[in-house]
């Protein structure tokens, strides 16, 4: 059984080797997003993740309707780290 010191959160990088074996959610720049499982990680956040959804998203206004047209594109990544 995990000690209380074990799951305690002091520092940053804390939450983040809590979320190791799990799925986590990654906002990029550029309106992209990743959702994958998180195998590793290092002091720079490098992250080794498995089982990858990117998502990419653009805005785009109608010209003649000026109204917002959201696109959403998912691609998935598979890949094993055998």
């Amino acid at each position: 059984m995990a000690s209380e010191e074990d799951v305690a959160v002091k520092e940053p990088l804390d939450l983040i080797r809590l979320s190791l074996d799990e799925r986590i959610y990654v906002k990029l720049r550029s309106d992209r997003e990743l959702r994958g499982k998180l195998h590793a990680y290092d002091q720079h956040l490098n992250m080794i993740l498995g089982d990858v959804e990117e998502i990419v998203t653009s805005i785009e206004i109608d010209d003649e309707t000026y109204e917002e047209i959201v696109r959403f594109v998912l691609k998935m990544c598979r890949a094993s780290l055998e």
